[in-house]
């Protein structure tokens, strides 16, 4: 169980303290695929760096099971971090390696042998269904290929939390619905936690079973997908649900 309990964050700008996150409070099961979805600005991105502590809360408390991150020190996180994986929008790969250099490269750091590495990569490679493309670079990979790789190389450590910040939202439809589909399989097989930051609601709608909508870096509203597409209680949803259905692709429109 993942619990965020009065998280806190601010930015100094150069007109002054924007607040990006206020007391925000949310409990994510393990094993689910939890959704946080909220307009640009909105503070999402923020607060899933925030989970690994990319970003720094000014206060408030983060506890994956036991384990509270925020308190850790430098060492202590590195180690926690290699069970946190984490996907991102625009893939960040690494163009000088290949597509097995880039998933093998959390194991090279994490100074695995290289015969474990192999037989790692090899394994992910084929649960992402790339075992053909090993060799190749990432600018010989479409946008659904890059992603595969990000995610295969989120996957290296065998994480228990799968953090994923908008994967999806530079892709077309299509790819979009086979990398929701990779992830819903990855969910099953391996009960991994997957939090997924997005501001597609049809996105969200897909894959998601419970979520929070997020606006002015607060939680205003959580629940199962089914209660917010169904019974909204904030303006934000609504304005949500009744955009997102009138200009929904229509491969993955959902469970509303």
């Amino acid at each position: 169980m993942i619990r965020i309990t009065s998280l806190h964050k601010t930015f100094v700008t150069p007109s002054g303290r924007v607040i990006a996150l206020k007391d925000v409070n949310l409990t994510i099961n393990k094993g689910d695929i939890f959704g946080i979805i909220g307009f640009s600005g909105a503070g999402k991105s923020t607060l899933i760096r925030c989970l690994n502590r990319l970003e720094e809360p000014d206060s408030g408390t983060i506890r994956f099971g036991n384990q509270e991150i925020t308190s850790m020190g430098l060492p202590e996180l590195r180690t926690a971090r290699k069970k946190i994986g984490m996907i991102f929008q625009h893939f960040n790969l690494l163009d000088s390696r290949t597509v097995f250099g880039n998933i093998a490269f959390p194991l090279e750091i994490a100074c695995y042998p290289k015969e474990l590495i192999r037989e790692r990569v090899n394994e992910l490679l084929t649960l992402v269904d790339l075992s053909d493309k090993e060799h190749s670079y990432p600018s010989q990979l479409s946008g659904g290929q890059k992603q595969r790789v990000g995610i295969a190389r989120a996957l290296a450590n065998n994480p228990d939390v799968l953090l994923s910040d908008e994967a999806t939202s530079s892709l077309d439809p299509r790819t979009t619905l086979s990398i929701l589909d990779l992830l819903r399989d990855i969910n099953n097989k391996l009960n991994l936690t997957i939090i997924l930051i997005t501001h597609e609601m049809d996105v969200l709608k897909y894959l998601c079973r419970n979520a929070a909508i997020i606006d002015a870096g607060e939680i205003i509203e959580t629940g199962t997908v089914h209660e917010l597409c169904t019974n909204p209680r904030s303006e934000t949803t609504r304005l949500f649900f009744g955009f997102n259905q009138r200009n929904a692709p229509e491969a993955i429109t959902g469970v509303c």
